[in-house]
């Protein structure tokens, strides 16, 4: 078996156990764009909105407006930024159809180390958050693996479409420190060579409940 196959396969057994969970849920969605503005050969800036749906569309659950400035390094390999978040949160209360406001604004620092193993591309992300939810101050650590296959690959170019995977776990700093895992598998386009297009189907689960969404997502380089 091929080594693009053994990923495909791994994806596919690790999607398998929220598919299960996924019947107690219920499913959202996430559309998401992702910017990124080369500055120089160093230098880039970062970009991104969420907006999060608790169904197909319509009913916000999260507003995220995201920003920060990175520094690239190791033949590019290696990306270290220093960022910022605001965050509007429409929370339901206990199990009414009513509604509270939650404003966060969130300072952020990352380390990105990108790797190749054969045609995969694997991206390991490091962030550590401080949090301030309204009068609250929280910090927080998060950890992201991923991987990008390419499928179909032509002869004399590169692949239009790719499969994506990734794992996310959030560790809080003080009690519970368990937060969240968030678990993707995807399917990608790219539609030139900075812009690209992804969708796929999330569950995020937490210490006793879960929630599955679906992602689509817009990359972009400028």
């Amino acid at each position: 078996m091929t080594l693009q196959k053994c990923v495909a396969a791994l994806i596919i057994l690790l999607m398998l156990p929220f598919f299960s969970v996924a019947q107690d849920s219920n499913l959202g969605n996430w559309l998401i764009y992702f910017g990124n503005k080369q500055l120089n050969q160093k230098w880039n800036l970062h970009h991104e909105v969420q907006y999060r749906n608790y169904n197909a569309i319509g009913d916000l659950e999260q507003l995220l407006l995201r920003t920060g400035l990175g520094y690239t390094f190791n033949e590019s390999k290696n990306n270290v930024l220093l960022g910022y978040g605001y965050i509007l949160s429409e929370n339901y209360i206990n199990n009414t159809d009513n509604k509270t406001s939650v404003n966060e604004h969130r300072i952020y620092q990352q380390f990105i180390s990108k790797q190749t193993i054969g045609s995969v591309s694997l991206s390991h992300r490091y962030r550590f958050e401080q949090r301030f939810v309204e009068s609250d101050f929280k910090m927080r650590f998060r950890y992201f693996l991923s991987a990008k296959v390419p499928l179909c690959k032509p002869e004399n170019g590169n692949s239009k479409f790719y499969l994506s995977a990734y794992n996310e776990i959030f560790l809080n700093t003080k009690t519970s420190i368990f937060d969240r895992n968030r678990l993707y598998g995807g399917l990608g386009y790219n539609l030139s060579k900075n812009v690209r297009v992804e969708a796929g189907y999330m569950n995020q689960f937490f210490e006793t409940t879960s929630r599955d969404q679906i992602n689509v997502m817009t990359f972009v380089n400028f």
